[in-house]
């Protein structure tokens, strides 16, 4: 059954989803971490029986049904088949992947360093938002707002409180980890993979499951690569451990490779939709559906049992309400429009499609035929001063003869 919905829900539902899928998936990585104590060897086992899920899924969602694809009819509307790279693509995979692999490592590094306990630590990753934000504000067109600016930060504060645990003292070393690995790792991962899901791929949008699977086997060539050398350095066999790991603690691995693949494919979709940083931030509400898996987790002694401590009961409480509030104002302030330009004749048609890409804002640009020549796409989180300044930058470029702007106030889209 085709289920349509709008586009800005959308969203929301595919971050939401994502962060439910990896909350399922931090029990299993806990219990995962029980029968492989070996983290190095967890890892390596995460990452090829990853491969060999994604490729599995990708194949099953490959079968056509009533003249699309399975998987184009449950979980990518753009998904046709499984399919080999394209030239375009392969620059973007080696980048992810390396960055999947590098905050992966530094994640384990971590389990090993601190001996799987990284609860004081681990939720500074949730500042990978604002590293985000500022990659973001070089790289991309459309310059973050002061409300996105303001919303990352209150979702990057409320995630930390949400997830703290003041069990011990913190680990410069495991805390230098987590800046200077873990979160530009995560970097690389979403801003990459951002861009495969913007890449059009036979004149068709590329779709999350093809980039999923050709991620985790990048992801863990590299991984691989790493640990061995590290292996022939240190004179360990971790690479071996994590490959006997796979056939000796099967069932968990797997477990946890499905919920990754599926957390890992609705978190594309969103970044289709949606900024890195926006993104990455709603997706933090992974706090919020972590409650009830770390509370059946320390009921059956897996994990710290969860704090009864009033003082972090109201940090945490505090954190939650933060997170929520973020999310919130991410979710009422986007504003989506469209301009509907008429040119004077004798102008040249790429370099005024040239002129309109570059304002900031502007996320497409379509020459058309019929009564107006141009209609361009606009993203703007502040709608009077978006409008003020996108329209001044159109009225600047020579031979636009007349333009309307049309607000968008629903948006609808194959779920």
């Amino acid at each position: 059954m085709k289920i349509k919905i709008r586009k800005r829900y959308l969203f929301f539902i595919l971050a939401f989803s994502s962060a439910i899928f990896n909350a399922i998936g931090s029990a299993f990585d806990a219990i995962s971490q029980i029968y492989i104590p070996d983290p190095w060897a967890l890892g390596i086992a995460c990452f090829v029986f990853g491969v060999i899920v994604s490729g599995l899924f990708s194949i099953i969602f490959s079968i056509p049904y009533k003249k699309k694809s399975l998987g184009a009819h449950t979980i990518d509307p753009t998904f046709k088949r499984v399919r080999l790279l394209k030239k375009q693509e392969v620059k973007y995979h080696l980048i992810a992947g390396f960055g999947n692999a590098v905050l992966t490592i530094g994640y384990f590094f971590l389990l090993s360093l601190m001996s799987g306990d990284v609860s004081i630590v681990l939720p500074f990753t949730q500042v990978v938002i604002l590293y985000l934000v500022i990659i973001e504000s070089f790289s991309e067109k459309d310059t973050p707002s002061l409300v996105e600016i303001q919303s990352s930060v209150i979702v990057t504060f409320g995630a930390i409180l949400g997830s703290l645990t003041l069990s011990g003292s913190i680990n410069v070393t495991a805390l230098a980890i987590v800046f200077l690995v873990i979160n530009p790792g995560w970097v690389l991962l979403s801003v990459y993979q951002r861009k495969l899901k913007m890449l059009k791929i036979d004149e068709s949008p590329n779709d999350a499951i093809n980039i999923r699977v050709w991620n985790v086997i990048f992801a863990c060539m590299f991984t691989i690569i790493i640990v061995s050398i590290f292996d022939g350095i240190m004179g360990t066999s971790h690479v071996i451990a994590g490959i006997q790991a796979i056939t000796d603690q099967y069932f968990w691995v797997f477990l946890l490779a499905i919920t990754t693949f599926f957390a890992f494919v609705f978190y594309i979709r969103a970044l289709g939709i949606g900024k890195a940083s926006v993104t990455q931030a709603v997706k933090a509400s992974l706090i919020l559906f972590s409650l009830p898996v770390s509370l059946i987790l320390g009921y059956y002694g897996i994990i710290p049992s969860f704090t009864t401590d009033p003082v972090m009961l109201v940090i945490k409480l505090m954190g939650i309400v933060l997170m929520l509030l973020g999310i919130l104002s991410f979710a009422l302030t986007l504003t989506k429009a469209y301009i509907f330009i008429r040119m004077k004749p004798g102008y040249e048609i790429q370099q005024t499609m040239k002129q309109l890409w570059n304002i900031k804002g502007v996320s497409r640009v379509t020459a058309v035929a019929g009564p107006y020549d141009f209609i361009i796409k606009i993203h703007t989180r502040t709608l009077v001063k978006g409008y003020e300044r996108i329209i001044r930058k159109v009225e600047s470029i020579q031979g636009i003869d007349d333009y309307s702007w049309q607000s968008v106030l629903k948006e609808w889209e194959d779920i």
